[in-house]
């Protein structure tokens, strides 16, 4: 049991492939354990010792993954951060060395920071279940069979006749290998996320993809207001004005995989989905770049989403008359 008289601390974990350096506090000294289910039952037995307020990982290309749901299960707040996030607090508070200890000890910092932040909740969110991580897994693969597949493509316009035939078989495998995993993709939504994907799939230009790639990497997805999914994903506006000088409006950061389906969505929208097209000749008619008009239009298509799992009804064309009476 924690000790009362202890005030409570937060948790840096350091994740490496093998081990994590967790730092308890500022005071304590940093423990390394494995990266493995024994280790993290160490873990959670030395918590239990103490009052603890939040826990800070990295995003370290899913190798957080399993700590980060096990502390969270274990009745946790758990915050996985991005790493240049980490790193930019590091350098502001004047720590330019950098090995394992330090940077856990950095996270528990930050974690003090977060943890009397006014907006606490923005960091510490749901982490995806079991059966989104799978799916994240699926949509992952598929990402990387569609870059060597287009790579193979654009070696074959420049093959040589000695390596033609090479070239020719990797595609046809690859090809084969996508179909397996979008077949393996589509079986894993029918059977676990069923109603969710019916629901995102009423709106026109929402494929297959757009419709795994957001229930595998936005388990935010319905929980947030259209400004936070909006900067979530990156596809919201940002300032940059100082003093008298006014900078452009651009988007910048969030979730570059989501935003990249976003837009062949929104693209196809812009061509069937009555509201969007719209909306986006509206804009192109004032005066907007084409460019500037599509990101829009991804924005919108995505606060749409956003509300529909919010309340749990499709599409409904009716609710958007406003924007079909002024193209």
């Amino acid at each position: 049991m924690p000790d009362p008289n202890h005030n409570p601390v937060t948790i840096g974990i350091d994740v490496a492939k093998a081990t994590l350096d967790v730092a308890i506090g500022q005071k304590v000294p940093t423990l390394s354990i494995a990266n493995d289910v024994k280790g993290l039952e160490i873990l959670l037995a030395k918590l239990t010792q103490h009052q603890v307020a939040l826990i800070v990982l990295e995003a370290t290309g899913g190798l957080e993954m399993a700590a980060a749901c096990m502390l969270q299960a274990a009745g946790y707040a758990v915050a996985v951060i991005n790493p240049r996030q980490a790193r930019d607090f590091a350098r502001a508070m004047g720590q330019l060395a950098k090995t394992d200890r330090i940077d856990a000890r950095i996270l528990a910092q930050l974690g003090e920071v977060i943890e009397r932040h006014p907006e606490r909740e923005k960091f510490v969110k749901p982490l995806p279940t079991a059966e989104q991580q799978a799916l994240a897994a699926l949509v992952s693969r598929r990402r990387q069979l569609i870059t060597m597949l287009g790579a193979e493509r654009n070696r074959l316009a420049l093959a040589h006749a000695q390596t033609r035939r090479s070239v020719e078989t990797i595609i046809e495998t690859l090809t084969d290998e996508l179909r397996c995993v979008d077949d393996d993709m589509s079986g894993h939504v029918r059977t676990h996320f069923s109603d969710l994907s019916a629901l995102l799939s009423s709106a026109k230009g929402v494929g297959s993809a757009t419709v795994a790639t957001l229930i595998a990497e936005v388990p935010e997805l319905g929980q947030l207001s259209r400004r936070e999914i909006s900067a979530l994903i990156g596809v919201a506006p940002v300032n940059r004005d100082s003093g008298t000088m006014r900078g452009k409006r651009t988007i910048f950061g969030g979730r570059g995989s989501v935003r990249r389906v976003l837009y062949m969505a929104a693209l196809v929208a812009t061509r069937f989905n009555p509201v969007i097209k719209s909306f986006y000749n509206r804009l192109v008619a004032v005066g907007k770049p084409k460019k500037v008009a599509l990101v829009a239009c991804m924005r919108k298509l995505l606060t749409i989403l956003n509300a529909m799992v919010k309340v749990g009804k499709p599409w409904n064309v009716s609710l958007h008359e406003p924007d079909l009476k002024n193209p």
